[in-house]
């Protein structure tokens, strides 16, 4: 007898609140994980409020928001506005200001209920993709890998468990997965000498991995999210991950290459993925759902590594800790 297929799905609501048809969809056993985009956020207190009216109805989800500095930064409103990790990289003491970025980072989503954020970005700056550009830490792999590994410190020491994305890396297709399919042409050996140097250097450190929609043609035809070869054999096999891996959001269009919104949940928990993203289209999320619970899908166990570790405190601008690092990015002239 097979054994179950493990997976569940990580969605979204559509306000500041949930309405009875968000309860009704969070209280299914398949959906694992919420996800909070801008429009969902108003202020702190009401971030708080919204995660408790979520762990209200399931205290198990995993709560989670794009949080990364720079342009991608959803909480905004009563919170730092962090550089772009690009931004780091040129100051001589860039390692030390990156575990404060991400202390203060993980500090803050934490402190108004929520899990993660999905960070810190490994993908290198080749300067030939917009969608990556300055969110990426370095172009040189070995400083990444560097800058990275002291941002997910400060993570962890906060409290909060990383997530590398977007594996094996993003950062050479020009194309914005979002919006089309991306190719990167490259043979394995040269994605092994560079893009995957920063997944390698720090897989122990990492707690998850979103790999990216992006079709590698010399390694598998399908992209590296619905990709065993690059999941099972490469990820799980070479690089010794036992961590989480989230799929990137299966609504954008980089996944449509497998199908309908049921297709693509079944091809990412199928290929490896423990969580499947179905985001910003409420029809897609109830056709994956039907999906997964035709497939029979169980909750993976590592998903429970993913939860917030710190008790959520709301007076940690009292903090010296806070009041240091901010001094420290404020010095580097990171932040205003």
């Amino acid at each position: 007898m097979t054994a179950a297929l493990q997976g569940s799905l990580m969605v979204d609501v559509a306000g500041t609140w949930l309405t009875a048809e968000d309860r009704h969809l969070l209280r299914q056993p398949e959906v694992g994980g919420l996800i909070i985009f801008a429009r969902n956020i108003e202020h702190p207190r009401q971030v708080r409020e919204l995660s408790a009216a979520i762990r209200a109805v399931r205290p198990d989800l995993l709560l989670a928001v794009d949080q990364e500095g720079g342009r991608v930064q959803r909480l905004r409103q009563g919170f730092v506005r962090l550089p772009a990790m690009r931004a780091l990289a040129d100051n001589p003491n860039a390692e030390h200001l990156a575990e404060q970025c991400g202390w203060i980072m993980a500090t803050e989503v934490l402190a108004v209920g929520l899990d993660l954020s999905f960070a810190p970005v490994l993908d290198l700056d080749y300067q030939r993709s917009a969608v990556v550009g300055t969110r990426s830490f370095e172009g040189d792999p070995e400083r990444a890998a560097v800058l990275a590994g002291a941002f997910i410190r400060g993570m962890n020491s906060a409290g909060m468990a990383a997530t590398g994305k977007h594996f094996p890396g993003h950062g050479w297709a020009e194309a914005d997965s979002h919006v089309a399919i991306p190719n990167d042409e490259r043979s394995l050996e040269q994605i092994r000498a560079h893009d995957l140097v920063p997944f390698a250097r720090l897989s122990q450190q990492l707690a998850a991995v979103m790999p990216a929609h992006v079709i590698y043609p010399q390694v598998d035809a399908q992209p590296a999210g619905f990709s065993r070869r690059w999941l099972q054999d490469i990820l799980r096999g070479e690089l010794k991950f036992d961590g989480v891996i989230f799929s990137d959001d299966l609504s954008m269009a980089g996944a449509h290459v497998v199908g309908d919104a049921a297709s693509r949940i079944e091809a990412a928990l199928t290929a490896g993925c423990d969580m499947g993203l179905v985001c910003n289209d409420r029809a897609a999320a109830e056709l994956a759902l039907t999906a997964a619970q035709r497939m029979k899908v169980t909750p993976s166990a590592r998903i429970a590594r993913m939860r917030g570790q710190a008790i959520a405190s709301t007076d940690y601008k009292q903090d010296p800790r806070w009041l240091a690092a901010l001094t420290a990015l404020r010095d580097a002239q990171l932040i205003g």
